[in-house]
């Protein structure tokens, strides 16, 4: 075991983060820790590596073992280029070949024994500087590099001038060439493309020691996690397997969580009524009963009700009218930067209904793109036509829709006038925006709150044509999710862009690649881009004329229509399961039915009992009347024919007592 994290609490200002959450990650084992936002992920790390100290619980290391943790944001302070700074971690490395080259100078006018000590010496570092890889640290210092993002021509930029996503690259690049025992990484692929995410996979699987990440990028978490540790309500659960697996599991437990907690509830309901009832039989041995079942009722120990997902945000986007059928209609878009051309002769058409992604690496002008659409910027040439009755929408990710002087709620009032104050602080609730959190300043907000924020906006703008800007950055998985069903559900059209694959494939029904000035088009989710992508870029590179390349990847792809096929196939691997279920599960029926006949026996039994008690205690109670009339009193006959009466009621009624009290226990 290489990490064992044994009963760790934690709180904050007298707020519960952590309680009793327990996990261990094995050698070589790719885990991940995954949870909603102000879970308490991040705290969970920073305890780990010994930033925080917990309140309770202990963390410990397999012995000797050594870890490197990447943070969200980095400040790198420094003088030197990149590659000056990723070559700091392999200082050892080039001291030691600087000694060898050393060495093999003085051997060449050495002599005698001087000369055989040092060929000694230089035989040891030679075969010390093989076992560290020494011969490759150049090329493995550059392949990070690359493989992080950074062209050949930014290897000589000042870590200085940088920006903090690209600092925070240059940090996890440092932290991979390192390579400690355990890799421990909080949203590592926030600042990455999706070709720098698609390296960075690659390089964990392939990684010999162990990795630990906190992340939102479900495909990442599919890619390289074998374990998922999940915090929630305080404690951590863990499940083996990707993440996938996971979300499947987890609805899997969830279900059987609130099917033991409900059945908890109404035993404890049905314990409670049963005491109840013998107290009120008001004699000494029903009265014990009671008390004994008290106490075995107080030993229980209760379940916690389970997570629910009532808190989560509730989206629904409603287009005010619904559009033409041609949304959208681009000829021959450009744009250039001074000397960087982004594209050129763009052309593309969006239908009403769809829902389009743009992908591509940082910087190729995607984001460029949607502020030309929505009029934020002007292009250099080319034709955009919007279709009639099209009503834009657009998140920013940089949030510039927002206003950072005022509230919450004047953001929404300011914006919509005609709102109640109900109708304001409900939509905010709906993005979990509740009580005081209203008269929060924009300025103040996280990311995160940022985000939410403005999909409020977005929802109350009842628009019919989405223009989105990476919408799923700072959200949790759990938001993401909402979103995605949000946008599935609309009946509008949605044109956004995304490095989130995971979304993507979720929510897109068409992928526009924005790479090396060209846009290609795929007519289908990101599993059918990574499917045809690599085959449809070698057609494109080989291509000797652009223009030619360019005007063919603007019109529609029609690759071979699987679906039947698949649905063939899935129809019968359906049916086949639905027959094995089917005859295994019948003598489970039986017993089932059995059991339930005889459960509502027995609720037949114990309900007849209560009846026939009732019907004597009334009678007690009658023939008590009837005694304390004169007449009767002073009738010994009577008197004494009506106290015979009482005592056979009192008789069957200690014995329909016992009878009640026994079936109740059953």
């Amino acid at each position: 075991m290489l990490l064992s994290c044994h009963n760790i609490c934690k709180s904050f200002d007298g707020k519960d983060i952590l309680k009793n959450a327990s996990f261990h990650i094995e050698a070589n084992e790719k885990a991940a820790i995954v949870g909603i936002n102000g879970a308490g992920k991040s705290t969970l790390l920073k305890i780990i590596i010994g930033q925080l100290s917990a309140d309770d619980g202990e963390v410990t290391f397999a012995k000797d073992t050594t870890f490197g943790y990447l943070a969200q944001n980095q400040n790198i302070d420094s003088s030197n280029t990149i590659y000056e700074e990723l070559k700091l971690v392999k200082k050892d490395i080039i001291d030691l070949e600087l000694k060898i080259r050393e060495a093999e100078e003085q051997m060449k006018v050495l002599q005698g024994d001087e000369l055989t000590d040092l060929m000694n010496k230089y035989t040891s570092m030679t075969h010390q500087f093989q076992l560290q890889d020494g011969y490759a640290w150049q090329s493995e210092v550059s392949g990070v590099a690359r493989g992080l993002g950074f062209t050949d021509e930014e290897f000589s930029k000042q870590i200085g001038s940088l920006s903090g996503g690209q600092k925070t690259r240059v940090a996890l690049g440092k932290l991979l060439l390192q390579q400690p025992d355990l890799i421990i990484l909080d949203e590592p692929t926030n600042h990455l493309d999706m070709n720098s995410i698609s390296w960075l996979e690659n390089y964990l699987l392939n990684y010999k020691g162990a990795v630990l990440v906190v992340s939102h990028d479900r495909f990442f978490l599919d890619r390289i996690a074998g374990k998922i540790i999940e915090i929630d309500q305080m404690k951590a659960d863990t499940y083996n397997g990707n993440y996938s697996f996971y979300a499947k599991e987890k609805e899997k437990r969830r279900a059987i969580a609130w099917h033991a907690y409900i059945n908890q509830q109404q035993e404890l309901k049905h314990q409670q009524e049963v005491i109840d009832k013998l107290r009120s039989f008001n004699r000494e041995k029903s009265i014990k009963r009671a008390e004994s079942r008290e106490k075995m009722l107080d030993k229980i120990e209760r379940l916690e009700k389970p997570s629910t997902i009532d808190d989560e945000m509730k989206i629904k986007l409603v287009p005010s009218c619904v559009s033409g059928n041609d949304v959208l209609h681009i000829e021959n878009l450009s744009k250039s930067f001074e000397s960087a051309t982004l594209f050129k002769d763009i052309s593309f058409d969006i239908k009403r209904g769809e829902r389009v992604a743009i992908i591509g690496d940082n910087g190729t002008g995607k984001t460029t793109m949607l502020k030309i659409i929505n009029g934020i910027i002007p292009a250099d040439s080319g034709k955009i036509t919007l279709g009639t009755k099209v009503n834009l929408g657009y998140y920013d990710q940089e949030h510039h829709v927002l206003h950072d002087d005022k509230t919450l709620f004047e953001e929404i009032s300011d914006e919509y006038p005609d709102l109640s104050n109900t109708q304001i602080r409900n939509t905010l609730a709906a993005f979990l925006f509740t009580g005081d959190d209203v008269f929060k300043r924009i300025g103040d907000l996280s990311g995160g709150e940022k985000g939410r924020m403005s999909l409020a906006k977005l929802m109350l703008s009842q628009s019919n044509f989405l223009l989105l800007d990476e919408p799923t950055n700072h959200l949790d998985i759990t938001s993401k999710e909402v979103l995605e069903s949000a946008l599935n559900g609309y009946e509008g059209t949605v044109l956004y862009v995304s490095h989130d694959r995971y979304f993507i494939n979720r929510t897109a029904t068409r992928i526009l690649d924005l790479t090396h000035g060209v846009l290609m088009n795929y007519l289908g989710d990101y599993d059918y881009y990574l499917e045809h992508q690599p085959e449809r870029m070698n057609n494109l590179l080989n291509n000797a004329n652009l223009a030619t390349a360019t005007s063919a990847c603007s019109g529609v792809l029609m690759g071979e229509d699987s679906s039947n096929k698949q649905g063939t196939m899935h129809a019968n691997s359906y049916q086949f399961n639905e027959e094995t279920k089917s005859i295994s599960s019948q003598a489970d029926w039986k017993a089932q039915k059995a059991a339930q006949a005889l459960k509502k026996k027995k609720e037949k039994a114990q309900k007849a009992c209560e009846e026939e008690i009732s019907k004597l205690e009334a009678r007690n109670d009658e023939i008590n009347n009837e005694i304390s009339r004169p007449e009767i009193a002073s009738n010994l006959a009577e008197l004494r024919k009506r106290t015979d009466e009482q005592e056979k009621i009192q008789a069957k009624l200690e014995e329909l007592y016992d009878t009640w009290a026994e079936l109740a226990e059953e």
